[in-house]
């Protein structure tokens, strides 16, 4: 059974926007934080956005203004709706998870904006 699957991604001209899903199985119990990480072509992953399970949210400096993170506990789901798209927001977005125990992956979704 897949952890996380996410959902949303695509092609996207520039200024255009996109809402990511991600749904976590039931199967994982006492969820902490989720968010985002991207991973661009040739570089490393970073983080996107945090949604921590106190309410506090995080954003990478580059997103700031732009992206929204959102969670629904109840649902244990994960949303990140990204506005104002830019080429560098180009690449495979991946959902995470944390327990006490471990981190859990989405499989990514690929987000392109062509400019």
């Amino acid at each position: 059974q897949v952890p996380l699957v996410e959902s949303g991604g695509g092609l996207v001209q520039t200024g255009g926007f996109l809402r990511l899903s991600c749904a976590a199985s039931r199967s994982i119990f006492r969820i902490n934080a989720m968010g985002w990480y991207r991973q661009a072509p040739g570089k490393e992953r970073e983080l996107v956005a945090t949604f921590t399970n106190d309410g506090r949210t995080n954003y990478a400096d580059s997103v700031k203004g732009r992206f929204t993170i959102s969670r629904d506990n109840a649902e244990n789901a994960v949303y990140l709706q990204m506005n104002s798209l830019k080429p560098e927001d180009t690449g495979v977005y991946y959902c995470y998870a944390d327990t006490y125990l471990r981190r859990y992956w989405g499989q990514g979704t690929q987000v392109t904006v062509s400019s």
